[in-house]
């Protein structure tokens, strides 16, 4: 099952390179683009949307745009995921678009690998922000508990998480990697046991915030040696 997209932006030409790149993700479809609030609402009334890729800044629709704009999307689509794709690195704005509830934003100087993340992150109940924006926002993510120091994952565990929170499906990283399903799915479950972590969103969530993942398409990722996640290393062992 893919994540349905609708992505909305007053620059035809940023959304069809947009459009062009989260297309080539086979976990995402984009079913819908936008140029304006009126345009957004227009779509969400005849087309299933599970992420929102919006710009902050988009006069002219009858919702208007900014916090505006924002506000009334949560408040008649409280289901509606969103992720905020922007120019604006104003601290203060950032904050309060975080606190509507709104997944992620991201600042459009970044990688597209940040946005690819995004929306799976998001998916998953997480929220991601953008390394330009995380000193102004992490307050309003909260902290998880403590890592015991020196963790240790094998290099193969921690090949499966980083693609897991890339994108790829436990299906997908199998055929990657040239695996079994259950392989995976057992390697995964060791990961996230050795890391107190339970559930997908958690994963997603110290996996983004604490560097354990890479931004980029899942071909691009290579595994070091060790991450340093809240101050404590995380070891991986040779097998």
């Amino acid at each position: 099952m893919k994540i349905s997209i609708i992505i909305a932006d007053d620059h035809p030409t940023l959304i069809a390179g947009v459009a062009h790149e989260l297309s080539s993700i086979r976990t995402l479809d984009v079913v819908g683009k936008a140029r304006n609030s009126t345009e957004i609402i227009e779509l969400l009334s005849r087309l299933t949307c599970d992420i929102l890729i919006t710009d902050y800044v988009m006069p002219g629709g009858s919702a208007g745009d900014g916090m505006a704009m924002l506000s009334f999307l949560r408040r008649r689509y409280p289901d509606l995921k969103i992720i905020v794709f922007t120019t604006i690195e104003n601290p203060a704005i950032v904050t309060e678009i975080l606190k509507l509830g709104v997944g992620s934003i991201l600042n459009k100087v970044d990688d597209i690998g940040h946005l690819i993340s995004a929306v799976h992150a998001v998916y998953a109940g997480a929220t991601y922000i953008s390394p330009r924006f995380r000193s102004g926002g992490k307050e309003q993510l909260g902290h998880l508990v403590s890592r015991t120091e020196n963790t240790r994952l094998t290099r193969r565990e921690a090949e499966v998480i980083r693609l897991y929170v890339s994108g790829l499906s436990v299906n997908g990283i199998a055929s990657q990697l040239k695996r079994t399903k259950q392989t995976v799915s057992s390697q995964k479950t060791s990961a996230m046991r050795k890391l107190g972590i339970s559930r997908d969103a958690e994963l997603f969530r110290f996996a983004y915030e604490n560097g354990l993942a890479i931004a980029g398409k899942p071909a691009d990722l290579e595994t070091p040696n060790s991450y340093m996640l809240d101050g404590a290393e995380i070891v991986l062992s040779v097998n």
